[in-house]
């Protein structure tokens, strides 16, 4: 099961600020659009989605011994105009870097939105959800197994 917390932090006029915590202990500013110091709640079940696709679809191309040298994801949603204002429609945008064959981003999409993704799976209760990729190659990478240097020394006794 998971667990969170919201803790109201403001208590001026009808201010909505939220500090919000994750069972793990994460902490977040969650607010609206008159106080502006973090995203809308809304915001953060969008961006939930573009991580959930992300983390699935940077580990299966891993998985897949895709060099991956950058990875950004988009997003944008349209939304119902009355309450509940549930999205409706997300489109998501994958631009990948590196040496990436689109047969690999195809696959790694396609089995996040219709198996790993469990955010997409409860958006998409209520949205269209669309996929698309850009892969823009990179030749120049290192070998794949050439050594990063550490950045730590060892300790001295």
């Amino acid at each position: 099961m998971l667990e969170a917390k919201l803790h109201l932090s403001t208590f001026q006029g009808s201010r909505r600020q939220f500090i919000g915590e994750s069972a793990s202990g994460h902490r977040v500013v969650m607010d609206d659009a008159e106080g502006n110091t973090g995203p809308r709640p809304i915001e953060f079940a969008l961006l939930a989605l573009g991580g959930c696709t992300a983390f699935d679809v940077i580990s299966i191309l891993r998985k897949m011994r895709q060099r991956v040298s950058s990875y950004e994801v988009e997003l944008s949603a349209d939304q119902r105009t009355e309450p509940p204002c549930v999205f409706t429609r997300v489109n998501i945008k994958h631009r990948l870097h590196g040496q990436i064959t689109p047969q690999a981003a195809q696959k790694a999409i396609h089995l996040s939105e219709t198996k790993y993704c469990s955010v997409g799976a409860m958006i998409g209760e209520t949205a269209e959800i669309t996929n698309t990729f850009e892969i823009i190659p990179e030749n120049d990478l290192p070998p794949e197994d050439s050594s990063v240097p550490s950045l730590i020394a060892p300790m001295s006794s």
